[in-house]
């Protein structure tokens, strides 16, 4: 499992990546505490998503298909910012 830091003056809790089977999505990863979540796409770039719930996260994680779910239940719902 791969582990993603924030760093750039901004504290953030160091969150475990967990790997999924998906054609567009390599890793996904929570930070309880700041309701965060972390979307590492295969290209390499990784996004966060603000005020996120947990449930919602973990919908993502069993949904059947992990991109039409970040699609239509986090972009444009929940503020996100790229981060690498």
């Amino acid at each position: 499992m791969e582990k993603s830091k924030i760093e750039g003056g901004r504290e953030m809790n160091e969150v475990e990546m967990i790997y999924v089977s998906s054609s567009n999505v390599e890793s996904v990863g929570y930070d309880e505490v700041n309701q965060i979540a972390h979307v590492r796409f295969l290209n390499g770039t990784l996004y966060i998503y603000k005020g996120v719930p947990k449930n919602e996260f973990d919908g993502l994680l069993n949904a059947p298909s992990i991109g039409s779910y970040l699609h239509r239940n986090f972009k444009n719902v929940y503020p996100y910012e790229r981060i690498e």
